[in-house]
């Protein structure tokens, strides 16, 4: 079944899919009679039956079901090349609520400021199109990018901030010991944070932990930790 996002809320009995949405209709060939899902902005989950090309008719409404009880911010440091496409796809399907590309002392990519608006620009495309493959309840936001210091200052608005630090600390099943409602989580680059970044994000509140005696490879790390954090709030 096809998953689509409307921009606004659907107050009536029919709805026409518009923009980049009638176009993903289009590749998608359906037919008259055919059943999709279009969710709203206020996470309304509208059963509809295709019409006439993009023209379809609501069925039913129930809320989206499908969203983690616990909204995790992913602060990611920039890796190298693409792999930040790779990491925001993969999170959004996990069920990251939030990504927050930063530049930290290590990050050998540094883009500029027009390529980091190129940048944003398509992993939001990313996270749309991660978002309907996986039939999300909302579009995760991908941020600004921004600076390690702007982001540690950004954790205070997080029930609790998990560090994810290369030299070691605690499970974060230890950490975790009651659930949060919002959880952020920091992932380095591939040469991993400096000891003052760490020590900033605890003066904060954050609290480092580990995930294992292994070094994940800078795009396999985010996908650790959200799959662990999933699981230990009972989100898997």
């Amino acid at each position: 079944m096809a998953w689509f996002f409307s921009e606004t809320e659907i107050n009536s009995d029919t709805y026409l899919l518009e923009g980049s949405n009638a176009k993903h209709a289009q590749v998608l060939r359906l037919r008259k009679g055919e059943a999709v899902t279009v969710v709203t902005p206020l996470g309304e989950q509208c059963e509809c039956e295709v019409q006439d090309g993009t023209a379809l008719k609501v069925i039913s409404r129930k809320p989206c079901q499908n969203e983690p009880d616990v909204f995790v911010t992913l602060y990611q440091a920039l890796p190298k090349g693409d792999k930040m496409d790779y990491i925001v796809q993969k999170c959004v399907e996990l069920g990251v609520s939030r990504i927050v590309p930063m530049i930290s002392a290590r990050c050998v990519s540094r883009p500029d400021e027009k390529s980091l608006r190129k940048k944003r620009e398509r992993w939001q495309k990313i996270a749309l199109q991660a978002a309907m493959q996986s039939r999300r309840g909302i579009i995760p936001e991908v941020a600004d990018c921004v600076s390690f210091s702007t982001a540690a200052e950004l954790t205070k608005q997080n029930d609790q901030t998990i560090f994810f630090y290369e030299l070691g600390g605690e499970s974060v099943k230890k950490i975790l010991t009651e659930k949060p409602k919002t959880i952020g989580i920091f992932i380095g680059s591939e040469g991993g944070f400096e000891q003052a970044e760490v020590d900033t994000v605890i003066a904060n509140g954050g609290k480092a932990a580990t995930l294992g005696k292994r070094i994940l490879r800078a795009e396999t790390a985010p996908l650790t930790a959200m799959s662990i954090i999933m699981y230990q709030t009972d989100n898997f």
